[in-house]
């Protein structure tokens, strides 16, 4: 009929599960999927005793040539700038002739070398002055230790012949004062002595006084070749 409602459908419920029976609590339920579809995580620590071995230097050196592609760094280039008063090359040790310092065009000396000579002396703003006229004298002077050239460091001894070069004075076990003074081995006082000097070490700004003009002019003089100066 026209304006009658519709029938409603009869509500569902959900059944209600069936309590256990006495032999159902006794038995256990069955994982159909154990170890199929899904696995009981377990995690197992295991702790050595006596600490690890450490492999030492010699069997990571022997792994990494079995290795054979290993990057290796480069050997640093070599210092060919040589000191013009001890001949040795490159930088000394900072508590010993120190670093080169630039005297002229391809012209090094070591800091301690130029600065412990006799006729050396030290501004205020941290030039050296007199440093060629050392060099000159140096040319014709043999050290008493080495016997050979450009030695500097006189002893301070009057009528003292023995001159030394820096590295050799220390070698030689002379005495260094704070006044830039030194004594050979066979003058230097007997016991420990508060002006002696402990340390050589220079951290402060040192530098050779030079005539930049005529160290162009002679660059130009020479010609085109490879020079180094600072």
């Amino acid at each position: 009929e026209e304006g009658a409602a519709a029938p409603h459908s009869p509500p569902r419920f959900k059944p209600r599960s069936r309590p256990p029976e006495d032999g159902d609590e006794a038995r256990p339920r069955l994982k159909k999927w154990k170890g199929v579809r899904w696995k009981r995580l377990r995690f197992l620590v295991t702790i050595q005793k006596g600490g690890v071995k450490r492999d030492g230097d010699k069997e990571i050196a022997e792994f990494i040539d079995k290795l054979g592609t290993t990057l290796r760094p480069e050997k640093v280039p070599r210092d060919l700038r040589k000191c013009c008063f001890c001949h040795e090359e490159g930088d000394g040790a900072t508590d010993g002739p120190a670093r080169l310092l630039n005297l002229d065009l391809d012209l090094w000396v070591h800091l301690n070398c130029a600065l412990w000579s006799t006729e050396v002396y030290e501004t205020q703003g941290g030039a050296l002055i007199n440093v060629e006229v050392a060099l000159h004298r140096g040319l014709l002077t043999k050290c008493s230790l080495c016997q050979k050239t450009g030695a500097t460091n006189s002893c301070n001894r009057i009528r003292c012949p023995s001159v030394y070069h820096f590295a050799c004075a220390i070698r030689a076990k002379c005495m260094f004062f704070k006044d830039k003074t030194m004594l050979c081995p066979l003058h230097k006082l007997k016991g420990p002595c508060e002006q002696e000097l402990s340390s050589f070490t220079v951290f402060r700004r040192v530098y050779i006084e030079r005539d930049e003009v005529k160290q162009i002019a002679s660059i130009i003089q020479r010609g085109e070749r490879l020079h180094m100066f600072r």
